[in-house]
């Protein structure tokens, strides 16, 4: 009867343990635990909205990467297939709990590169969401982004 009890007590042991890691995946972690967001990110979604609609953007032809060391961010994206469409920047960033300000020191759009963009981020296992207001007087943008991004580095 004991052995059965303690064959019975080490399955209970390890079963709760499995569920536990798979639990882990799904919840939002601080940003500075774990591998944080200095990394190589490829979006996978995005949408923006503004004052009178919602466009969600069709990634299927193209690949937009971000990538983040200590301070500094750098993005493309290039249509698949293609030189059509290529385009980039980067600067610095700074993060404090959620909040990521971007600061675009390299575009080639005149009217936005010395901005500072505020988003909130959250990760999510190996996806880091971004979302915030992009508001340019000068280029006329104002709009609402949401994107998500999964790590590839």
């Amino acid at each position: 009867m004991y052995n059965i009890m303690m064959v019975l007590g080490v399955l209970a042991t390890l079963a709760s343990c499995g569920k536990k890691e798979k639990a882990e995946d799904t919840i939002s972690t601080p940003i500075e635990e774990g591998k944080g967001i200095m990394g190589t990110w490829k979006l996978v979604y995005g949408e923006v909205k503004t004052e009178d609609s919602l466009e969600v953007k069709d990634l299927s032809n193209t690949e937009f990467v971000k990538i983040l060391n200590e301070d500094h961010f750098a993005f493309f994206n290039q249509v698949k297939d293609t030189a059509d469409g290529f385009y980039g920047g980067g600067g610095t960033y700074s993060l404090d709990g959620d909040t990521y300000k971007e600061r675009l020191d390299y575009v080639g759009v005149k009217e936005i590169r010395g901005h500072e963009f505020t988003f909130n981020v959250e990760i999510k296992g190996d996806t880091l969401i971004q979302s915030g207001v992009e508001d340019v007087p000068e280029a006329g943008i104002k709009r609402h982004i949401v994107e998500k991004y999964i790590r590839i580095k």
